[in-house]
């Protein structure tokens, strides 16, 4: 195997408490108006007027947007679109969660390239630069402020939709763990149970024939030498503080160590892609209005037993990455030790254990297998080859909690 390896990143990574600070050196270097697209908790905050504070005293005229809610509807976007052009904005920056930093990266697209947000749905639709973009996460778990891709909620489709391009990767990146100090112990749970599935799911996304036009014909290539390091990095530094900061919120050590590691998962994936778990999402969060991590952490020991004996070697190098004690085993024994421990986790911090649980009812488990099959972009990345038949059976499993079917099946298939 050659070594190969692909990153699109920020120009501008910035990872640290307090660096917040350094956001209006780089806005005013940018334009001077910005759009800062945020949500009414956070807009309410002392840091948030600290932050646009700092941005008029560097020269920047400031328009907040404040209205983005979760899971980002696309009226959302439009009335973020329509404060920036009243404003004639020249730059959008991206203070919040996932939703907004993702709201920020459409408003910039439409503010730049006009039309609709459903002109750029799929992959490699955007044409050209966009406004620039600042992101300022203050939640450990989308990645969004680092990777190609903005997901919103379309009411004229039934699942989500993303729009992927490499054009939408900002130009600066803030990650200051101070500002997910406020996260309270369920939002944490679910951002950081995202973040590890982003690192999980990179790490054992397909490994693809490098040609010279990989990187032109995939925004997600699948995985390689450098989107390894960052998977291996984020798994590490979220399984040894993720318990932690969900336990304690004031843990000053666990929150940088979970932030840094959601960062470098969004790294990872940026150019690695997801898969399954998060194909399976897409529907069972449109159907039962949960969280986008809740439900991708329930669905990934069964993605990982479903796909094992396409990538057993990569599991048993997560389970290492984890801390756990599993040297000498078996590749077999290694996996079993691994995703037993992925499970152990999430059930640690709330997350449930079924896609039933969640409030997916048995009827709907063929409409999720079908919808979950027109997620394009994370299907072809899975390790294991997907069809209807496939797909079925991983959503029964994880409708009934049969973890140990799989694991069984896993071997049979194997064996034979």
């Amino acid at each position: 195997m050659s070594l190969f390896g692909t990153l699109r990143s920020t120009r501008n990574l910035v990872f640290g408490a307090g660096q917040r600070a350094a956001l209006p050196g780089y806005a005013a270097t940018l334009g001077r108006r910005a759009l800062v697209v945020t949500d009414e908790r956070f807009s309410a905050q002392a840091d948030f007027q600290a932050i646009v504070d700092g941005l008029r005293r560097a020269g920047v005229d400031v328009k907040v947007f404040d209205r983005t809610i979760a899971e980002l509807p696309l009226d959302c976007i439009n009335s973020a679109l329509e404060a920036g052009a009243a404003f004639g904005a020249d730059m959008v920056i991206g203070i919040g969660g996932g939703s907004c930093l993702d709201a920020a990266k459409v408003a910039a697209l439409l503010l730049t390239h006009g039309g609709r947000a459903s002109d750029y749905y799929g992959e490699f639709k955007v044409p050209g630069p966009v406004l620039p973009l600042l992101l300022l996460p203050t939640t450990a778990g989308t990645g969004s402020e680092v990777t190609p891709v903005a997901v919103i909620t379309d009411p004229d489709r039934a699942i989500k939709v993303g729009i992927a391009s490499p054009h939408l990767i900002c130009h600066t990146a803030i990650c200051d763990p101070e500002l997910t100090y406020s996260c309270p112990p369920g939002l944490t749970a679910v951002s950081g149970a995202d973040a590890l599935t982003h690192a999980i799911e990179a790490f054992t996304t397909v490994r693809r024939e490098p040609t010279g036009s990989i990187v032109h014909e995939h925004v997600f290539l699948g995985k390689n030498a450098l989107s390894d390091h960052y998977a291996l990095l984020a798994i590490s530094h979220i399984c040894a503080s993720l318990k932690r900061a969900y336990d304690n919120g004031q843990d000053i050590e666990a929150r940088q160590r979970l932030m840094f590691g959601a960062t470098a998962a969004g790294l990872a994936f940026g150019v690695a892609g997801t898969a399954a778990a998060h194909a399976v999402q897409y529907p069972v969060g449109a159907m039962t209005h949960t969280a986008h991590g809740a439900g991708v952490a329930v669905m990934m020991p069964y993605v990982m037993e479903f796909n094992r004996n396409h990538c057993e070697a990569e599991i048993g190098e997560i389970g290492q990455a984890m801390g756990l004690d599993i040297g000498g085993r078996s590749a077999e024994q290694q996996a079993d030790a691994t995703i037993d421990a992925v499970a152990a986790l999430f059930a640690s911090i709330g997350i449930p254990a079924t896609i039933a649980d969640l409030g997916i009812g048995k009827d709907q488990l063929p409409q999720v297998a079908e919808q979950a099959m027109g997620s394009a972009r994370l299907i072809k990345n899975n390790p294991r080859p997907l069809d209807l038949a496939s797909m079925t059976v991983l959503v029964e499993a994880a409708f009934g909690g049969s973890r140990d079917a799989l694991r069984a099946h896993s071997r049979s298939r194997k064996a034979s």
